[in-house]
């Protein structure tokens, strides 16, 4: 059987809400809880991965292993990726969000994201001045050794027992992975401009996926995501995907941290090394 004719059965329904860590990736799947399921009330944050499960879910792949699962294990997590994303998509759904740190690129020659199954992509892009400082606090780094780590090309989050191994790699290299391909459509979301027009933003992604703009829907549901209402849910509950590094999750939230709270060694490190892309999403003059 051609791989085409297989291709053509397979469901291409998952949209991927792509980006490097700490970009806002959390705050788009709460936007969608809130727009789609339309609650009266704030959608709790603890339940985000109902709207966009991580490709890197440990538990995903231990139900498709149907073994004990080593999870540190590289080489049989991308033996079974393929099957964890098919499984995922396999439910008859138009849309099936899934969230992913992972480049769009190839992994020891297998590919992290296969088009047979991908329908579209939401990539969610932040000025890596101010990720690197919500990426230093996230993951126990120094300022310095992150502008090291999103320099260079093997970057990696490793896999352990709730978490299997993320390929993120370079961020210039995982921004042109998502926004250049031609494989297929990605919306790209500034978090800078999700921060001063939400509406504009998340409007472009409803539409993005095809989703009807309800203009009270979309203003309730941007209300419902906001950074002080996930801060607050936080704090009286807590957040399941909270570093064992940082008390908090939702931190600062703010465009122009970067410029005030890195060294200026790390400044220098990360806009020599990304200048090129810093420049074309409009963070370096």
């Amino acid at each position: 059987m051609s791989s085409l004719f297989l291709e053509y059965f397979m469901a291409k329904n998952i949209v991927w809400l792509a980006s490097y860590p700490k970009s806002g990736n959390t705050w788009v799947r709460l936007f969608f809880y809130n727009y789609l399921f339309n609650p009266s009330e704030p959608a709790p944050i603890n339940q985000a991965h109902r709207i966009g499960q991580s490709d890197s879910t440990a538990a995903l792949y231990k139900k498709i292993s149907k073994r004990i699962l080593d999870t540190t294990n590289t080489a049989d997590i991308l033996t079974l990726r393929p099957m964890v994303i098919s499984a995922y998509s396999d439910n008859g759904a138009d849309v099936n969000f899934m969230k992913t740190h992972n480049a769009n690129t190839l992994a020891f020659g297998r590919p992290m994201i296969p088009v047979e199954f991908t329908r579209s992509a939401i990539y969610i892009l932040r000025n890596p001045l101010d990720m690197a400082v919500s990426f230093a606090h996230h993951y126990g780094l120094t300022m310095d050794k992150t502008a090291e780590a999103i320099g260079n090309s093997d970057h990696a989050i490793y896999g352990d027992d709730s978490l299997v191994h993320q390929f993120i790699g370079n961020w210039s290299k995982h921004v042109k992975s998502w926004t250049k391909t031609k494989k297929f459509k990605v919306c790209t979301l500034r978090y800078e401009d999700m921060l001063a027009d939400p509406e504009a933003s998340f409007g472009k992604a409803l539409k993005s996926i095809g989703a009807p703009n309800d203009p009270e829907r979309l203003k309730r549901a941007v209300k419902f995501s906001s950074f002080a209402e996930s801060k607050k849910q936080e704090q009286e509950h807590g957040f399941l995907e909270q570093s064992r590094h940082t008390k908090t999750f939702f931190r600062s939230g703010k465009a122009g941290e970067g410029r005030k709270s890195l060294p200026q060694s790390a400044i220098d490190k990360i806009t020599a090394d990304h200048g090129d892309i810093m420049r074309k999403f409009g963070y370096l003059d």
